[in-house]
């Protein structure tokens, strides 16, 4: 571990790392104030220094989840703000980046949410898979218009993200029925809409979320029930546009198996794939603080926000 990087620096990556932090714009949200912290803390004497500093604290955070795509687009904000010549200049483009960050991240997740809740009628049922807090974001939105809007919630294993997304949504006010995933496909007749959340979203309009988004995206195309992925702007995956593919994380085996019954078992080989894509022809719209678009529209989007690339100012020179 870099000693250079603040404790608590390490210890959100720690917490990214071990899903105590988790969804996008929490973690988002996150590693923008870690920077920040870093930056207020740093007892660097020359602007180089400190920048290493930063570019050090962004690596150990950047290293936690590698498909995560909203962390490194939240780096890329924080750091590009970095122009002065002196440290206290440094330092004050580091924590005004970072405020900026968040307070837009607030009003992005709102402002998606709206968007989201137009797509949603009074007395729709709804379907989901895994917790995201921009899904949960169109659901609020729709139920403070007077709507009356009911789930049906996967409880998502092997993390049961779902259990989170019951009680959130049972918070709001909206009854909720918890299905196991396997029995997905047995109630999407009685769903309007599937309403799930993205990891990252591709430039040809995939969507990179929990494993299996893509299973049900499928069954849903099948059974003709909409499928609607709400993810802010800092989901898009700016790298896609240059052919970068996602990778997609392996998670622990005893996340979904301990020791004692993996050698009772046997010892198979255990697989913990975290993500899956979906394909855009599966995809009904995608819903953004900027707007709904098609899927396959997404990269028009991602021109105007990222250009034709993306740079990684975490790398040294």
């Amino acid at each position: 571990m870099d000693e250079r990087v603040h404790p608590e620096v390490r210890r959100i990556a720690d917490e990214i790392d071990t899903m105590e932090i988790r969804g996008a714009a929490t973690i988002a949200d996150a590693v923008a104030r870690a920077l920040r912290t870093q930056a207020q803390e740093s007892d660097a004497t020359d602007p180089e220094a400190f920048r290493g500093e930063l570019r050090a604290a962004a690596r150990t955070l950047y290293e936690t989840r590698p498909t995560a795509v909203s962390l490194p687009n939240a780096l890329r904000y924080v750091l590009r703000g970095m122009s002065s010549t002196t440290v206290e200049g440094l330092r004050q483009n580091v924590v005004e980046s970072a405020d900026e960050f968040c307070a837009r991240l607030d009003r992005a997740q709102a402002d998606l949410g709206h968007v989201g809740a137009n797509r949603l009628r009074d007395g729709d049922v709804i379907m989901t898979h895994c917790h995201s807090t921009d899904a949960l974001a169109c659901v609020e939105a729709a139920v403070e218009q007077g709507k009356h809007i009911e789930a049906i919630v996967k409880e998502t294993r092997p993390r049961n993200q779902g259990h989170i997304t019951a009680r959130e949504l049972h918070e709001m006010g909206v009854p909720v029925t918890l299905i196991v995933d396997s029995a997905a496909r047995r109630y999407l007749n009685d769903v309007d809409h599937v309403l799930v959340g993205a990891d990252a979203v591709a430039a040809d309009g995939s969507v990179i979320n929990k494993i299996g988004t893509s299973g049900l995206a499928v069954n849903a195309r099948d059974r003709g029930t909409p499928i609607m992925v709400a993810a802010q702007t800092l989901k898009l995956h700016p790298g896609t546009m240059t052919g970068h593919t996602v990778d997609i994380e392996m998670r622990d085996t005893d996340e979904v198996i301990d020791d004692e019954t993996l050698t009772e078992l046997g010892n198979p080989t255990v697989k913990n794939p975290a993500f899956d894509v979906t394909p855009p022809r599966y995809v009904d719209a995608i819903v953004t603080e900027r707007g709904q678009f098609p899927p396959e529209s997404i990269v028009i989007l991602m021109r105007e926000l990222f250009g034709e690339g993306t740079t990684e100012p975490w790398v040294e020179p």
